[in-house]
């Protein structure tokens, strides 16, 4: 029977491990090391750990895939295939030469365009009709390896980061399942990139969802969609003193919105009073606001902040 190793982290991948345990002999399972979170810094177990305790897997957490103990620690599973999915680590050439037959990533985006860390919310944040999968032979490169096949499913209007990875995660283990018989069996040739037409993605930051009020409000709507669930769309409001607080005090995290396409004679980060609705002038636009968050309290329609806030239609927002 096929024996896989499977390397993934975040929630995305394990749809897919659950796919290949159902399916087939997964040998271990490898993610990364538990990490401190949140501000309690409590260390957090991956997704992809919590899923392989559950069903007592063989489970490695290396720092690094670099060192020859690890090297060697992968070569005792002797593995037929490795497959990986978000993993977070490099695979350097000892390890992608183990497996007799190679290293696969399935990786959430339609090859060459958006390779490396967070292509789901770059998807959203550039406006693509579709996203979709793309399963790969991995080389040494990041995501620069030959494709084998890739699938799409088109972006919905509401599609958040959260959404969207739930669906491509699905049609990822679809396609693994779809794809992997023909490829142990040699049936399948695949197809170098075109480079040329390759784009990149980092890691989001914090930092990446503060808003910028001259943008238009069309991009801080897909924003607000692309940051969620981390780290949220999120302004600041007005300080009697001018500052911010040191415990976040006056942010406000933005969580549902849309466009008014209609321009607003005031500047940039103005909030108004449209009918029923809030909105804030941007840009290009009107950015209508639905539901909003303050630091440290519970979500609530934009109505009911501004009805607590009587200052806050008016103001203007950093």
């Amino acid at each position: 029977m096929t024996r896989i190793v499977f390397m993934g982290t975040p929630e995305f991948a394990v749809p897919i491990l659950q796919a290949l345990v159902e399916n087939y002999n997964v040998v271990a399972v490898y993610t990364r090391i538990d990490k401190p979170s949140g501000r309690g810094k409590q260390v957090v177990v991956s997704p992809v750990k919590h899923f392989a305790l559950q069903h007592n897997l063989p489970l490695e957490q290396p720092r690094s895939l670099r060192n020859g103990s690890e090297q060697h620690r992968l070569r005792e599973y002797n593995p037929d295939v490795v497959i990986v999915a978000a993993y977070g680590l490099l695979l350097p050439k000892a390890i992608l030469e183990t497996p007799a037959r190679g290293c696969i990533n399935t990786h959430a985006s339609l090859l060459p365009r958006l390779r490396g860390a967070s292509p789901i919310p770059y998807a959203i944040l550039a406006g693509d009709s579709e996203a979709g999968v793309t399963l790969m032979q991995m080389d040494e490169g990041l995501d620069t390896g030959d494709i084998l096949t890739a699938r799409s499913i088109p972006i919905a209007p509401e599609d958040t980061t959260e959404t969207l990875t739930q669906k491509l995660s699905k049609l990822g283990a679809e396609l693994v399942l779809d794809t992997l018989p023909a490829y142990l069996e040699g049936k399948i040739i695949p197809k170098p990139q075109d480079h040329s037409q390759a784009t990149m993605t980092r890691l989001v930051a914090k930092e990446d969802g503060q808003i910028k009020w001259d943008k238009s409000a069309t991009y801080i709507e897909r924003m607000v969609r692309a940051y969620q669930p981390w780290p949220t769309a999120y302004t600041y409001l007005p300080s009697p003193s001018g500052g911010r607080g040191a415990g976040g005090e006056g942010l406000l995290k933005i969580l549902h919105a849309s466009v008014l396409e209609r321009n607003a004679p005031e500047i940039p980060g103005t909030v108004l009073q449209i009918g029923k609705d809030i909105g804030v002038a941007t840009g290009k636009g009107i950015l209508l606001i639905h539901k909003v968050q303050l630091a440290g309290k519970r979500e609530m329609t934009a109505g009911e902040f501004a009805r607590g806030q009587r200052e806050f239609v008016g103001s203007h927002l950093e």
